[in-house]
């Protein structure tokens, strides 16, 4: 959720830190604005927070905030469900015999836990809707049994004045008190995170027929059943109020309950860290897709084991449900005041309501929520302190590996070599071209990286069809696979060097090496035969010339091609197109300004406007194909930098504590580039490169 809301307003306001963005991002289909351009309405508080760059660092720093304690709460949830469901042996066991079994039994079932989760969700997933919907219909016709049975009356305090009258008797202790009350939503609250999954109708109608009914009548029963035993109140509250002739089948129910919603809460947190890597802001992991055809099913192997043994941990030492529920209710607390701080955000730049609108909101579901949040504070030393110090293990951590992956991104900007140097490597200077494709990847969009600079000048060869690719991550949950592709050329025909950008969203799974290297030279390919087609349609010979000695515009190839222009020119320009196999038709646009408005216009290919091609021209496309071709059999070559990471001197000691020994350290013990890229090792070639930033 937290990422959502970010990637929302960073389509609408550049507030972004990641200096990658590129206006031919815009043209996405998954990229459209809830109003076109010409309707936007340039706020107060957008041109402020665009002006204030510090807000930008401030508004990542809020969101990674929500992210950490949604990490931490994933490490909260398992221990406390699972440890409160086991809780139910006290009921049978003396005091001095259930402490020695209560911890190993909750372990137990946590190790098994975590160790299926790499048969992935889709392997369980079946069993998962009986077990909650028995739990739901278990638990309503207990609270129902115990209304009829202790107190009928006891449905008036539905009625919200015995809320006020409660907290005006009650007064401080009262107030304290909602940090413990706030754990009988921290369940029902997760439901909503299942949208991406399912619609609005399927969560409305489980949430209010099935959910909420059941919740009301459990919580009724309990207050019925201690209002005449009010001797029993120190007892555990759910537990106590179950008749016994049906105790043993309610905890085996309970504890499988408990298992679903650990297992629920784990995938989440799974997800939400493979998103935090997509956009920069976590260290390199290894995520495993467990569903082929069930979409954000993953598993990440080091977090699991990270999660099982702090969750062991977090048992043991606290032995006690009350500390683990102060817990994960500020956790989850302070989640829900991070997506309402967003939340007004998108209501003043993404909708253009009024920022009294925004204001409102934020006033009255933050008021709700920071009474309850400050409630949870009080329990600081109560088991309250464990998300906030989680929250700051992993903001450093992600705030580190952000901060520097921005730096070496200016580094390279600022150290990229010029195309004439490119096009100037040749014979004459010893530089020869052996058979085969060379995959440089790089993070500039634009421009020749330092690090093929350091690889020529080390070994002085590359590869017959040289290809600059830039894996980069864009605002949007998806990129559909037709508009994944920007190709372009770099330098003249003959110099057969392009360039490719992979766009991928936050929530996208990336290829394996093996299917990405054949549909990379698929698409350039497709852009071979689209750039040939232009060029014949092209009358004018001056565009022509200067495209031979610079980068030509890019394209998006997929079945539909848009023509990018990175110029900044407000220009549209149309085109016909003929027979490509990969393409219905074309549209060329240009980038534009933010005031121009962007001009689509598409031309359906007919048969009577099929273009003549001259022999010439043809031998050239097939000449360049033919090369193409004979490159990808000879192999090809990943050439990637191996970096080395050190701050400026001069710098802060905070600045080279994060640079020098904290994102070293990550990079050193993470997983790199070719492990991430899934790069075969016979086929890699490190360069190494020293950053200073």
């Amino acid at each position: 959720g937290t990422f959502a809301l970010y990637s929302l307003i960073c389509r609408h306001v550049k507030v972004s830190l990641l200096p990658n963005r590129q206006v031919a991002d815009e043209a996405l289909s998954t990229y459209k604005l809830e109003h076109p351009p010409e309707k936007n309405h340039d706020s107060c508080v957008k041109r402020y927070l665009e002006k204030h760059k510090w807000l930008h660092t401030a508004l990542l720093l809020l969101v990674l905030l929500g992210t950490c304690m949604v990490i931490g709460d994933g490490l909260l949830t398992p221990a406390i469900s699972v440890f409160s469901a086991v809780s139910g042996l006290e009921m049978n066991m003396s005091k001095e015999h259930h402490q020695y079994a209560v911890i190993p039994i909750t372990c137990f079932i946590l190790i098994c836990l975590f160790a299926l989760q790499h048969f992935g969700t889709h392997r369980v997933g079946f069993v998962f809707a009986p077990i909650v919907l028995t739990w739901l219909l278990t638990i309503s016709g207990i609270g129902l049994y115990n209304i009829i049975q202790w107190n009928p009356h006891v449905y008036k305090a539905l009625s919200p004045k015995y809320m006020f009258m409660f907290l005006r008797k009650t007064r401080v202790s009262g107030w304290m008190s909602l940090g413990g009350i706030l754990l009988c939503i921290t369940g029902a609250e997760a439901m909503f995170a299942d949208l991406g999954h399912f619609n609005y109708a399927a969560i409305q109608i489980a949430f209010t027929f099935l959910v909420y009914p059941a919740l009301i009548l459990a919580y009724m029963g309990q207050a019925a059943y201690l209002s005449q035993h009010h001797n029993s109140a120190h007892a555990i509250g759910f537990y106590i109020s179950v008749p016994k002739c049906v105790h043993w089948p309610v905890l085996m129910i309970a504890i499988l309950a408990s298992v679903v919603g650990s297992q629920a809460i784990i995938s989440g947190t799974f997800s939400i860290i493979n998103q935090s890597q997509s956009l920069g802001c976590f260290p390199r992991v290894k995520v495993i897709h467990t569903s082929d055809k069930i979409h954000g099913q993953i598993y990440i192997p080091e977090i699991n084991w990270m999660l099982m043994v702090l969750c062991i941990a977090v048992t043991i030492g606290f032995r006690d449900v009350k500390h683990l529920g102060n817990a994960s209710g500020l956790a989850v607390m302070a989640v829900m005041l991070v997506t309402t701080c967003l939340m007004s955000l998108v209501i003043v730049l993404c909708w253009h309501k009024p920022p009294i609108l925004a204001l409102l909101f934020l006033l009255f579901f933050g008021s709700i929520e920071l009474l309850y949040f400050s409630a949870s504070l009080t329990k600081f030393r109560e088991g309250a302190w464990l998300p906030i110090l989680l929250s700051l293990f992993f903001m450093i951590i992600m705030f580190v590996w952000h901060y520097t992956t921005i730096k070496k991104y200016e580094f390279d900007l600022q150290n990229k070599v010029s195309l004439e140097w490119l096009l100037a490597l040749g014979p004459s200077l010893g530089i020869s071209r052996v058979p085969g494709i060379g995959l440089v990847f790089t993070d500039l969009t634009s421009g020749i990286p330092a690090n093929f600079s350091r690889f020529v000048t080390n070994l002085p060869a590359f590869h017959r069809v040289l290809v600059f690719v830039c894996v980069k991550s864009v605002p949007v949950p998806f990129v559909p696979a037709a508009e994944r592709y920007l190709v372009g050329r770099v330098g003249p025909v003959d110099h057969r060097s392009y360039r490719c950008i992979v766009r991928y969203g936050y929530r996208d799974v990336h290829q394996d090496v093996d299917s990405f290297e054949t549909e990379l030279v698929t698409k350039l390919g497709d852009f071979i035969r689209y750039d040939w087609h232009r060029r014949t349609t092209q009358e004018d010979d001056t565009v022509r010339s200067n495209e031979s000695s610079s980068e030509s515009r890019l394209a998006v190839i997929g079945t539909v091609a848009y023509e990018i222009e990175e110029n900044l020119q407000p220009e549209s320009v149309s085109i016909g197109f003929t027979t490509v196999e990969s393409m219905e038709d074309v549209i060329e646009m240009a980038a534009l300004p933010p005031t121009t408005t962007v001009k689509r216009v598409r031309f359906a290919v007919e048969e009577e406007d099929r273009y003549e091609e001259d022999e010439e021209a043809e031998a050239e496309l097939r000449s360049e194909l033919r090369d193409l071709v004979a490159a990808q059999e000879a192999g090809t070559a990943f050439i990637l930098g191996h970096s080395h990471v050190k701050a400026k001197q001069g710098s802060s000691v905070m600045k080279r504590l994060a640079v020098n020994f904290g994102y070293n350290f990550l990079r050193r013990n993470c997983r790199g580039p070719d492990v991430a890229l899934k790069v075969p090792p016979v086929s890699l070639l490190e360069v190494g490169m020293v950053y200073v930033v």
